[in-house]
């Protein structure tokens, strides 16, 4: 005939990996220890308020003995009382915490948690609940903490650049309405409303990483219906009378006019690559050794193009308008202004890839010196 235990629980693998949890050869640990490692828990799995609460009273009950596992045995109505929750609400706190391998049951033959005495009084062992797993695992703790960090940094990041696009789909869209209108959008508006009813919204579940490459395709093909409806369909470059840029909100506070960007006096020298190196020290940190040949500037600029999202149709007017050479300067030079505007906090240039285009049209048209700019730029990092 089949025995069968009575008070008993179900054995899991959970159970059964944190009975192989132990700790170090003659480590004690404090209560003090103990919560710290039920704080970094309770952040790494991301604890509801019912779990943290009987995991925190299970650790309060610890009574610091020299033992080689955490064993303590609160009643459930112990816990009950100190938790306001429901007898059901914490038997099911305490099932989903050895699920978890925060702790583990030590179970007596019929159930009861209770402690061993010997015939001084003393404790010498007890039935109950083992928390050696918790502070065990105090290493994936920190670990699964890091990367939840990772994971809301890596979702931010993903969210800025999807508004980045959205915008920039948007006043693409806006500046070929109002200076194109002959130009066909329709099919242009219908991905749009299509992906901004998938996107997901920054303060929801849903991963922006999804949709994020669409959103790019789609400011990638309205940028360049936008270029080449300006260019009348011909290969070579159009001179529009309108110098703002369609994905140009580069500035707070910015009118969006052409006067937001200082004049300065015009240049008295060249673009040699000793200033280009001095005024923006960010070419550093992509050419290794001393810079000394125009082709390593060029270079840096070429790398740093789709760093500062400028897009490649703006590229090619800077080449156009000013030079390969003289271009990879300007983007050199809106890199290394960004990165000021980033270190000081002020957040200014919230679009450096507009800038850039702003800055080339205004170069070609004489009002914008980038010689002059690097000199003003080496002055106030010798200051």
């Amino acid at each position: 005939m089949e025995m069968v235990q009575t008070g008993g629980r179900p054995l899991t693998r959970a159970a059964l990996a944190g009975q192989r949890r132990a700790l170090d050869d003659g480590r004690s640990v404090t209560r003090k220890e103990l919560s710290a490692s039920a704080r970094e828990a309770a952040k790494a799995l991301g604890l509801r308020p019912a779990l943290r609460q009987v995991l925190s009273e299970l650790v309060a009950a610890w009574g610091e003995q020299d033992w080689a596992r955490l064993i303590v045995w609160p009643s459930n109505d112990y816990l009950v009382s100190r938790t306001g929750l429901s007898e059901r609400a914490v038997r099911y706190a305490l099932r989903d915490l050895v699920a978890l391998e925060v702790v583990t049951p030590k179970d007596s033959a019929n159930g009861k948690r209770y402690a061993i005495r010997a015939r001084d009084g003393t404790i010498v062992d007890a039935y109950g609940f083992d928390l050696t797993p918790l502070y065990a695992r105090r290493g994936d703790w920190a670990a699964a903490i890091q990367a939840r960090a990772e994971t809301r940094e890596r979702r931010r990041r993903a969210f800025d650049a999807l508004t980045m696009h959205r915008r920039a789909v948007e006043e693409a869209l806006h500046a070929l309405a109002s200076r194109h209108p002959d130009t066909a959008t329709a099919d242009l508006v219908a991905v749009q409303a299509s992906l901004a009813a998938s996107t997901p919204d920054r303060r929801g579940t849903g991963d922006p990483e999804a949709v994020l490459e669409a959103w790019g395709e789609l400011r990638q093909l309205v940028e360049e219906r936008f270029y080449a409806a300006g260019c009348d369909g011909n290969s070579c470059r159009h001179i529009e009378t309108d110098n703002g840029s369609p994905t140009e909100a580069w500035s707070k506070g910015s009118p969006g006019t052409v006067g937001a960007v200082r004049q300065i006096e015009r240049p008295v020298a060249g673009l040699p690559p000793s200033l280009v190196v001095e005024a923006c020290p960010v070419v550093r940190d992509l050419v290794s050794g001393d810079i000394r040949e125009e082709h390593e500037i060029l270079d840096a600029g070429m790398r740093l193009r789709a760093t500062i999202g400028a897009h490649q149709s703006a590229w090619t007017e800077a080449c156009a308008a000013l030079g390969p050479y003289a271009a990879a300067v300007l983007v050199l030079i809106v890199a290394q202004l960004h990165d000021d505007d980033v270190a000081s906090g002020q957040n200014r240039i919230r679009n450096p890839g507009g800038y850039f285009r702003r800055l080339v049209r205004l170069a070609e048209e004489g009002r914008y010196h980038p010689a002059a700019e690097l000199m003003a730029m080496r002055r106030r990092r010798l200051i």
